[in-house]
């Protein structure tokens, strides 16, 4: 007993210690995600989550190619629902639900007039989005039951990433109409900069999930972001 009561001593604070650090997550988590989460979703969180967990350093990777995520070493990434990979724990973070917005600035519009039909981009300069696999996805509508996917043509295409703010740029210049995320054209459209086009064929779909593998044991950081995103979403 005398010599086992003080290795006992031992673990008693071997535990305390362990237990102070449970209670506070420390280490690196990286995020692999594509650049409109980085622009659109993750602003609001960052700062609340890194005040939140002061020992937790977050390395946020951009990726538009849907790389597999533990192949590029990284603990958990974000995508939407059609680009999730199978096997994966899945839970909503940001916006629910999301839109597709097509909008042209007034210059454009007094010259070349305003679509009413998705058909008419047809015959509209349009500035197009590629992603890094070569694919440029096309522009997707519906009302009333109706859905329409074009094609159209114009004389910018922008890899969908870095670029994004050039195209922006584009638009309000006059170049063209622009397809993107709501979000991201939100504030010139409200300072009238840019203009809504065809707004009620505007596409509604699925807002982002926060992904990562479905082991048991999930690394302190993760763990701790993951209960973050939980908490506030249902708070």
């Amino acid at each position: 007993m005398e010599r086992i009561v003080p290795a006992l001593g031992e673990v008693e604070s071997a535990l305390d210690v362990v237990n102070e650090f449970r209670d506070r997550p420390s280490g690196t988590l990286r995020l692999n995600v594509p650049v409109s989460a980085a622009t659109l979703v993750l602003p609001s969180i960052i700062t609340p989550f890194l005040k939140s967990y002061p020992d937790i350093r977050l390395e946020i990777v951009t990726e538009e190619s849907f790389v597999d995520m533990l192949a590029a070493g990284c603990d958990a990434g974000i995508r939407y629902d059609d680009r999730l990979e199978q096997d994966m724990i899945a839970i909503p973070i940001g916006p629910r639900v999301q839109r597709f917005a097509t909008a042209a600035s007034p210059a454009y519009l007094e010259t070349r007039g305003c679509p009413g039909h998705p058909r008419d981009l047809l015959q509209h300069a349009c500035l197009r989005g590629k992603f890094p696999s070569g694919a440029m996805p096309l522009w997707d509508y519906e009302r009333d039951g109706e859905t329409i996917s074009v094609n159209p043509g114009g004389p910018l295409v922008f890899r969908v990433a870095g670029a994004v703010d050039l195209a922006i740029k584009a638009a309000l210049d006059g170049l063209g109409v622009i397809y993107l995320f709501e979000d991201w054209l939100k504030p010139y459209l409200d300072s009238g900069a840019l203009v809504p086009v065809l707004e009620p064929w505007w596409q509604g779909f699925s807002g982002p999930y926060l992904y990562y593998p479905g082991r048991r044991y999930l690394p302190s950081p993760l763990r701790a972001f993951v209960d973050f995103i939980n908490e506030n979403r249902l708070n």
